[in-house]
């Protein structure tokens, strides 16, 4: 079952590549290239770009991968306040190892972390930098810049940028990326370009940022569901200024760049005696724009995206059990600028109306490919996201639903192993344990084989469910790529709940 595609995944690693290649050749030395959004996974392009897949970057970056040295920075604060990657689940240093390991296998040269806003009095950070060290890894320290980013006097000394520990590379082509966003990717980038031409190295400076795209509409879903993605850190879309000054053409930028432009074009002409470049715009190296295929595709996936990203914000204050609304209250502004609401979400009401229906048990609904809405119920045996994920794979499978893949007899062992003997007090299977009974259930069951086999078409679903998923059943929606949401509410109250 084929999903809506509105990316030319090829077409963009292709146009990619040869802009990247001819931008090193303009500024004829090594070329520090700023990677925004995730580099290997990114899960958000996918998600509001149908036809991107997660490791477009990568691919294109291993038509020059010769050429390519990478560099990985994690900001201190991030490590201090244990900051997690909402689509992996996983700390941001456990994902530095995680990047170092994936961009290894590929045959990517990468040795060195700069740790960012480096403090001495963060012992989180001092951990995973003896830690990284012992693995074997060269460690940069990068330090708060007194007066960043307005002293640019202060800023493009041996006090500002020449006080930070400069990065040895050995290729032309530096590629500076991160786990998230807000990790210091661009003070690195112009620590390097600043401390090599110091050494008599000459050096310059592009970004390779996919959102917001710089030729779409300033509010197009697309731009849009970047603002959404980024409430954390209260970034907004803007027109770039600069480049409609310099060339008279609308183009969309966002704050932190504009911003920053300036110091940009005055680090870059102190130390390389050119201003290569007029503008936010001009610096980046951003084909996206020019891949879309299907306008009104990409305009939908990315409304649900932003929807997403508002229901995320909701349970993230309901699991911290805050009265700070403030980052749900900026999601539910962007959503109010793309003139949608969760009534757009066509899993929301399915979900809502089985919970109504069955007196206030937690209920679930995913909307396929094709469009059909199944829904799950929590019974004795199933929870709602279980009874929901059997439910969709006997549609896709054409089995009647009425058909118990599993039967009580293969469910009651393992209620009884999870009750008796691993002090569970909920009876109910989850997706995981729903997945394993399946695969034994196969050995014997042509309907449960070909079940499975549908599994692979879950990839890119949308699902929503009444209460706050669990982390085991969220882990597994997560793995098999469904884009799931949920009611900022708990089914029962609980004072202590597992994180």
């Amino acid at each position: 079952m084929d999903r809506k595609l509105g990316f030319d995944r090829e077409r963009y690693i292709t146009l990619q590549s040869e802009h990247i290649n001819a931008r090193r050749e303009e500024i004829g030395g090594k070329l520090y290239l700023e990677m925004g959004g995730k580099l290997f996974d990114d899960h958000h392009a996918a998600r509001v770009l149908p036809g991107f897949t997660p490791d477009n970057k990568i691919e294109m970056l291993e038509q020059i991968r010769d050429d390519v040295e990478i560099i990985i920075c994690i900001n201190s604060h991030d490590l201090e306040r244990g900051k997690v990657r909402a689509d992996l689940g996983i700390p941001y240093d456990e994902d530095t190892l995680r990047l170092i390991d994936v961009f290894r296998d590929r045959g990517f040269l990468v040795d060195h972390v700069v740790m960012t806003q480096f403090e001495d009095g963060n012992q989180r950070a001092w951990e995973f930098k003896e830690r990284l060290e012992n693995l074997g890894l060269k460690v940069s320290r990068h330090f708060v810049i007194e007066g960043y980013p307005s002293n640019i006097d202060k800023v493009v000394s041996d006090e500002g940028l020449g006080r930070n520990e400069w990065v040895e590379t050995s290729r032309d082509v530096i590629v500076v990326t991160a786990p998230g966003p807000g990790s210091g990717k661009l003070a690195t980038s112009l620590s390097q370009v600043y401390q090599d031409n110091q050494r008599g190295i000459k050096a310059g400076y592009a970004k390779f940022e996919t959102f917001p795209v710089w030729n779409l509409p300033l509010e197009h879903p697309v731009n849009l569901a970047y603002e959404a993605a980024t409430v954390d850190l209260n970034d907004s879309n803007v027109i770039d200024p600069f480049h409609l000054k310099a060339h008279g053409e609308y183009t969309v930028n966002y704050n932190r760049d504009v911003e920053a432009f300036p110091l940009l074009k005055s680090i870059l002409a102190r130390v390389t005696g050119t201003e290569p470049y007029q503008s936010p715009t001009d610096m980046g190296v951003n084909m996206v724009g020019n891949c879309i295929i299907d306008d009104e595709v990409c305009r939908e996936a990315s409304i649900q995206e932003i929807i997403r990203r508002y229901y995320r914000a909701l349970v993230d204050e309901r699991r911290l059990d805050t009265d700070d609304r403030t980052y749900s209250d900026r999601a539910a502004v962007v959503m109010a600028k793309a003139d949608c609401s969760t009534a757009d979400r066509a899993v929301v009401a399915p979900a809502l109306e089985i919970e109504e229906r069955t007196g206030g048990l937690p209920g679930s609904a995913m909307q396929l490919h094709d469009g059909t809405i199944v829904t799950g119920k929590t019974t004795e045996l199933l929870g709602c996201s279980a009874g929901m994920l059997l439910n969709a794979l006997k549609h896709l499978a054409g089995i009647d639903r009425e058909l118990h893949l599993l039967s009580p007899s293969s469910i009651e062992p393992i209620q009884t192993l999870k009750t008796q003997h691993l002090g569970s007090q909920n009876p109910r299977l989850h997706t995981d344990e729903v997945l394993i009974a399946l695969s034994v259930s196969a050995a014997d069951s042509p309907e449960a084989q070909r079940a499975l086999a549908e599994l692979r078409n879950l990839r890119g679903t949308d699902a929503h469910t009444s209460t706050i998923l669990g982390p085991v059943d969220e882990g597994i929606f997560r793995n098999l790529g469904v884009n799931v949401t949920s009611e900022p509410r708990y089914w029962k109250k609980r004072l202590y709940r597992k994180r």
